[in-house]
């Protein structure tokens, strides 16, 4: 008999437990408290037979290896109970379960649980995503490395530390999904948004509606037509409406166009009015043309304002920084007459108005044009972005080269898919 100074858990599950010379019965999960820096073992699940399970406190248990098995001992039976919202349970949460790689960015499933035994206690360290880990399970890894020692190969492992792991759990779960998903905030939105794309319906679901609505909108733009259509029809109402308020509304009208249109009349219903308007107005463009994917929530300026008076609006405003590549300059009607850049604002005295330093020779589209003239106006006059007009010349949008890059990308996808 040996002490031990880690152990995965593919050999302890299913272990007799004794207390002295009594079995009180097999080991049926471990419960691990996520409060710690590593999650800490603090409760053995004992299956005690007839159908009765019960939690006990793991800091009286000792495990040691006898004749190449694992022995679990409870030197006292001390029944604990289970804090729901901060542990988490190895075999029902995490073995056989989908988890994120953060570092690796990927989902991947977990074959084994490898556990360091110190002073302090007992802690899940790494997961085992590697065939050695399935082969463990099945009582086969021993034989098969020596099998392929003869032949000089070996079984490479592949490990995770439980610093790089997220659990995605199930919807029935009873781990509370605030606790559940703190580390996917520390990844970047289009990062994110691949690994639910490789999630299933329900898990993508999930995921989604644990985030909050401005970081489900940053999703919510990364991800594919199809994904998007499962977990906007999958929220509720008033969540869906939230979290699109908090997107461009030519992309939120984007969205609203893939989904089943009777769940896009609720959300715009329950969306603010005025977003709901400026939405509905874009989702009658046809697609491919620059009304669809055109910017509505832009700054314009009249021809009397002068170089100070914009300046202080701007300051006010706190405009994007997509947003002010360019000022445009309107009429009392209106209509679109003219452009500023920042540098000429910039370096113009206070007092002078904007008619003054304004370029006439605006290049522009009509909301109605197709979306393929954008990219020949774009590349001859090297524009980040391109006012759009109605045809009584108002000005009723911006087009940013970010959407146009956009669109073309979309429309690959779905020639290639």
């Amino acid at each position: 008999m040996k002490n031990i100074t880690s152990f995965y858990l593919s050999r302890v599950i299913g272990n007799r437990v004794f207390c002295g010379e009594e079995v009180i019965g097999k080991l049926s999960d471990l419960a691990v408290d996520l409060s710690y820096e590593k999650p800490k073992v603090i409760a053995a699940l004992v299956d005690e037979g007839g159908g009765k399970k019960a939690f006990y406190d793991f800091s009286f248990f000792e495990i040691k290896k006898v004749k190449g098995q694992y022995h679990l001992n409870c030197t006292e039976k001390k029944p604990v109970e289970i804090d729901t919202e901060k542990t988490m349970m190895l075999v029902k949460h995490i073995l056989d379960k989908q988890i994120v790689d953060i570092n690796g960015r990927k989902v991947v499933r977990v074959n084994d649980v490898r556990l360091a035994v110190l002073s302090t206690g007992t802690y899940a360290v790494a997961v085992d995503i590697g065939l050695e880990g399935l082969l463990r399970r099945l009582g086969l890894a021993k034989p098969v490395k020596r099998i392929l020692k003869n032949f000089g190969g070996n079984i490479s492992s592949k490990f995770i530390l439980w610093d790089y792991v997220q659990p995605i759990t199930s919807a029935k779960s009873d781990l509370k999904i605030s606790m559940s998903y703190n580390k996917l905030y520390t990844l970047h939105p289009s990062d994110l948004a691949d690994i639910i794309e490789d999630l299933d319906k329900k898990t993508q679901a999930m995921v989604f509606a644990s985030l909050d609505d401005e970081r489900a909108a940053d999703v919510l733009e990364e991800l594919e037509t199809r994904a998007q259509k499962n977990v906007l029809e999958s929220l509720p109402v008033e969540k869906a409406a939230d979290v699109l308020e908090k997107m461009p509304f030519d992309e939120a009208a984007d969205i609203l166009d893939d989904i089943n249109r009777e769940i896009a009349n609720e959300i715009l219903s329950e969306m603010d009015t005025h977003a709901s308007r400026e939405i509905k107005e874009l989702m009658q463009y046809p697609e491919h043309t620059v009304g669809s994917i055109m910017v509505r929530d832009f700054i314009s300026f009249k021809t009397t304002f002068t170089v100070e008076d914009t300046i202080k609006e701007l300051r006010r405003l706190k405009p994007d920084a997509d947003v002010i590549y360019y000022l445009y300059v309107i009429d009392e009607e209106g209509k679109l007459v003219g452009v500023v850049s920042l540098r000429d604002l910039v370096i113009a005295e206070p007092d002078t108005v904007l008619e003054q330093i304004m370029k006439k020779d605006v290049i522009y589209v009509r909301d109605t044009d197709d979306v393929n003239s954008l990219i020949g106006i774009i590349s001859k006059y090297s524009l980040l972005a391109v006012p759009v007009i109605d045809l009584t010349r108002k000005l009723i949008g911006v087009v940013i080269i970010n959407d146009i890059v956009y669109e073309l990308l979309k429309r690959n996808k779905r020639m290639a898919g």
